[in-house]
């Protein structure tokens, strides 16, 4: 089975992996940026944008198995890659299996939640994949709107009303219609936990990034990933949630390329002065706004999903 994919740029191969629901263009905010410097190959995973799904399972193993299978066909064993929450989960296990990939960046991976974090994860993602397939009349206009993206996107932006509105519109339609997201979102929180990796094993350069405000993984659970990952080296992500690419753009691919580059760097010459400027320059929204905006979208959505359910 071969993946749909877009490849952009010149220079050392680069994989990027979305995460669950997403697509290639999931990456759009910074992969203009990695082009400029890297042979970027950004791949729709089974069952989600251009490519089909799977004949079985879909799993953190089978997936695992498949982008093994699209490397080996391009001959690109040994590349360097980046993965987003579930696609960050992925990069990881392909890492720890070893001869698959070069430097590793998985950006708040999923899978690393314990006790009562797995029926919180489970319930809040499930309940914003119905809200949004529910929305999705409308939300070409929601996802335009500031206020709009602001009560749409907190669960997975520190900032949602400063993502980027065409980066919005093609995360919420690919979230809504990809066929394997209720069985890779069972997987995620009851199926097979993350093997650990010895120490040592991975001699390849492997960083963590964590954003602070991640409210789909929750930070702590980066302790448990460093348990697992003891080769890892943890970078955090100030004034940013589940996706770096999308609040801290610059910040993220500064970090990725560093990373790919083998180079020495301190985190604060990652960090620069982008959380900085960003905080300062947010636009301040009022609160009765946000709220009076927020009831509104979710008794839409609710009478949506009601509308479709009668026959």
């Amino acid at each position: 089975m071969d993946l749909h994919f877009v490849r952009r740029g010149t220079g050392r191969p680069l994989l990027l992996v979305h995460g669950i629901g997403g697509s290639w263009r999931s990456w759009n905010t910074i992969l203009d940026t990695l082009a400029a410097e890297r042979d970027v190959i950004a791949v729709d995973l089974p069952g989600h944008g251009d490519t089909p799904k799977l004949a079985g399972l879909h799993s953190i193993g089978t997936l695992a198995d498949a982008v093994t299978d699209f490397l080996a066909q391009h001959d690109l064993l040994g590349i360097d890659a980046v993965g987003s929450s579930m696609g960050a989960r992925l990069v990881l296990e392909l890492a720890r299996r070893g001869g698959v990939l070069g430097a590793v960046v998985s950006l708040d991976p999923g899978g690393f939640w314990q006790g009562w974090q797995v029926p919180f994860f489970y319930h809040s993602v499930s309940l914003s994949k119905k809200l949004v397939t529910a929305l999705q009349p409308v939300m070409p206009m929601l996802a335009g709107s500031t206020v709009g993206r602001t009560v749409l996107l907190p669960q997975f932006s520190a900032r949602p009303w400063a993502v980027d509105a065409q980066v919005a519109r093609d995360e919420m339609y690919s979230f809504a219609h990809s066929p394997a997201f209720d069985e890779l979102l069972d997987q995620l929180a009851h199926g097979e936990v993350q093997r650990p990796s010895p120490k040592a094993s991975i001699p390849e350069p492997l960083v963590i990034g964590w954003g602070r405000q991640d409210r789909v993984c929750l930070p702590p659970q980066s302790a448990l990933a460093l348990e697992k990952f003891p080769d890892a080296r943890l970078y955090w992500f100030e004034h940013c949630g589940h996706f770096p690419q999308w609040d801290q753009p610059a910040e993220a691919a500064r970090l990725i390329l560093a990373v790919t580059s083998r180079e020495a760097f301190t985190d604060a010459a990652i960090t620069g002065v982008t959380s900085e400027k960003s905080e300062k320059t947010a636009p301040a929204l009022p609160q009765a706004a946000i709220v009076g905006a927020a009831l509104v979208l979710l008794a839409g959505g609710l009478w949506l999903l009601s509308a479709r359910r009668k026959p």
